[in-house]
């Protein structure tokens, strides 16, 4: 598996599961272009620096992807230095959870912005910058598929990711490129490493495989989609969830 010569675009891969998908196809030679929240640009650049020692272009560009224009001004950028962009991970997103009976506009609006909006923010701009045969990988979640209590909007978003990638695949498949999504379930962050123990134990118990997935599970599948292997795999959902089922 190669991408030597490819330019990934991956949004929110300044740290975490973002990261660790940039660092996976930089391994296998891809360029990678890194977006994240201006904030964020301490760690932008020291994973830039980390990639670049993998022997592959690398470049920091901020964006807020919840605005359009933001997205476009990206774009541009990304098309002045590298060209072209052969894979693109919406993977861009945040949590606001709360029971909908609590749940404030402040934390509905900025989720459905982030997680959702993002989708078409980002890939309308960088859509004519995709050439055949490239590839589009929309991070969704387990909780678009089965509901989780307490995110409404984390859940929406994440099921209307499925939806934009499944109509996606159609309009865009006539020229070879392939949309798909991966759905996550629980994944090993710094997030689940402050859940209880015994919630903890609950949790495994619905997990056929009973163990928590890495970060590496979800870039590894999001490697395969973005591979020559994948050519004829579009407009599907790849759950990394050991099972789960509810």
């Amino acid at each position: 598996m190669s991408f030597k010569g490819k330019n990934a675009l991956i949004t929110g891969s300044a740290r975490g599961l973002g990261k660790e998908m940039a660092m996976a196809l930089a391994r296998e030679g891809s360029n990678i272009i890194i977006n994240d929240i201006e904030p964020m640009k301490e760690e932008a650049l020291k994973t830039v620096e980390e990639i670049k020692k993998l022997g592959v272009e690398s470049e920091f560009i901020a964006a807020d992807v919840s605005d359009f224009e933001s997205c476009k001004k990206m774009a541009d950028a990304i098309k002045e230095k590298f060209k072209e962009v052969h894979i693109l991970v919406n993977n861009a997103g945040i949590t606001k959870d709360r029971t909908l009976k609590k749940m404030s506009p402040e934390e509905w609006y900025p989720v459905i912005n982030v997680n959702l909006n993002s989708l078409f923010n980002v890939t309308r701009n960088v859509l004519e910058m995709i050439p055949d045969e490239g590839r589009i990988i929309n991070i969704s979640s387990l909780a678009g598929i089965s509901g989780n209590f307490g995110q409404t909007n984390y859940a929406s978003t994440k099921a209307g990711v499925i939806g934009f990638t499944k109509s996606l695949a159609k309009e865009v498949g006539k020229r070879k490129i392939t949309v798909n999504a991966v759905a996550p379930g629980f994944i090993k962050s710094a997030m689940t490493d402050k859940i209880p123990l015994e919630l903890l134990s609950n949790i495994l118990q619905l997990i056929p495989l009973r163990e928590i997935g890495q970060p590496e599970d979800v870039a590894n599948a999001v490697k395969f989609l973005a591979s020559d292997e994948a050519k004829y795999v579009s407009g599907t959902v790849i759950k990394v969830d050991g099972g789960v089922s509810f």
